[in-house]
């Protein structure tokens, strides 16, 4: 009998803080172990505050030696002490576990891991971009590296259309690109208690039209796109209308200013950050994400799973998860009236906002699910460890069907 071969994973990632890959990584290693695969985390900053979730689950996460005291360190000794910490950490990690599989989330992780693995190559690589490559725009370095990066990995993973699109403009071998949609378990929205008691936890007239956009408060999440279309329409909205705004960040204090000198306060709740998102999309009529850039938005995928119609812009995965005029309405980005007068739309018919979120519910469970997504990673993820023939795009489609 041959020996099974090793399917240990290491995935190099900034931090686990909450974000979209971060919080992808949560749902996705827990079922990855739980087929067979092996998966570890090493941070190159801190561990975050969603590594407990991993470790629950029995799933390592690795923070480099001193990685908290470094942090206190002032700003221009800091930036080269964790540099030097992290490579010499990430070195030592991958030369004792020597995995199978290397997997780099988000820029930094690449461009560290990719860099450091050419020293001491032990493993398949593969780089997942997870985003529009907007950031490079102020990062001309890091988009060098990236692209003389791209033909050195095995594979390199997209997580949206618009994000595979920009990595071909790069110059990435068509052979090692793939896409993997994210992916969610939508019975944690199903499951909730009636809406009335929903918004009773939160303080919410029963009869209000309720509106709710999830996304860290940060300028090109389009928060301020949302409050000036509020403006433009509020006479034609029910006299009382909320809108719920849940995350944390940078734009927090402008945004309260924005909604003051707007005249909005009353209607605005910033939430913060919250661990019981389900609860809220529950209590909601209509989800919102009018962002200037994305790759493929959790958040718009938990708003359907939660029965949710959606008004959101059309960049990156957006239209490719809403379905404009079935599961939602897609706008043009930075397009005020556009946006103010698809709310307007789905706030004057109730009836419309029910068929949009049955459908998008739909969409959710058969186009994104938790499982689609997971067994598109263990397929690839096989195929590498294996030595099987194909490209990265054929060994992921041996799972399911490629997306519509």
């Amino acid at each position: 009998m041959g020996r099974h071969p090793d399917r240990s994973l290491l995935y190099v990632i900034g931090s686990l803080d909450v974000g979209g890959a971060e919080t992808h990584l949560v749902r996705v290693l827990p079922e990855l172990a739980a087929s067979g695969l092996r998966p570890s985390v090493f941070t190159i900053s801190h561990r975050g505050r969603l590594a407990p979730r991993l470790e629950e689950r029995g799933i390592p996460v690795i923070e480099p030696p001193f990685a908290a005291a470094l942090g206190r360190l002032p700003w221009g000794f800091r930036r080269v002490a964790v540099l030097a910490a992290c490579s010499f950490a990430l070195l030592f990690v991958l030369f004792r576990m020597r995995p199978r599989v290397i997997h780099f989330f988000l820029p930094r992780a690449y461009v560290l891991g990719g860099l450091l693995n050419l020293l001491a190559p032990v493993g398949v690589c593969v780089m997942s971009r997870r985003s529009l490559s907007d950031y490079q725009r102020d990062r001309p370095v890091t988009a060098r590296i990236e692209r003389w990066l791209h033909p050195r990995m095995t594979g390199i993973l997209a997580n949206s259309r618009a994000v595979l699109a920009q990595l071909r403009e790069e110059g990435a071998p068509e052979r090692r690109l793939g896409l993997i949609h994210n992916g969610i378990d939508g019975r944690p929205f199903r499951a909730q208690a009636p809406r009335p008691a929903l918004r009773a936890r939160l303080g919410l007239p029963d009869a209000a039209l309720v509106l709710v956009k999830v996304a860290n408060l940060i300028s090109y999440k389009g928060h301020a796109d949302f409050l000036r279309a509020l403006a433009d329409i509020e006479e034609d909205l029910p006299a009382d209308w909320v809108a719920l705004l849940v995350g944390t960040g940078r734009e927090e204090t402008s945004l309260r200013r924005l909604a003051c000198a707007l005249d909005l306060e009353a209607h605005i709740l910033f939430l913060g950050r919250r661990d019981d998102v389900a609860s809220i999309l529950g209590a909601a009529d209509i989800g919102i994400l009018c962002s200037h850039e994305e790759g493929f938005s959790n958040s718009v995928l938990e708003k359907m799973a939660a029965g949710l119609p959606l008004v959101v812009t059309d960049v990156g995965g957006n239209p490719e998860a809403v379905v404009d005029g079935e599961t939602g309405i897609v706008v043009g980005a930075r397009d005020r009236e556009a946006l103010g007068a698809a709310i307007r739309t789905l706030a004057a018919d109730g009836r419309k906002r029910r068929s949009m979120g049955e459908a998008g519910r739909r969409r959710v469970e058969t186009r994104f699910s938790l499982d689609v997504c997971v067994a598109r990673y263990t397929a690839l993820y096989a195929g590498l460890i294996e030595g099987r023939s194909g490209s990265v795009s054929e060994l992921i489609d041996s799972a399911t069907p490629a997306g519509d």
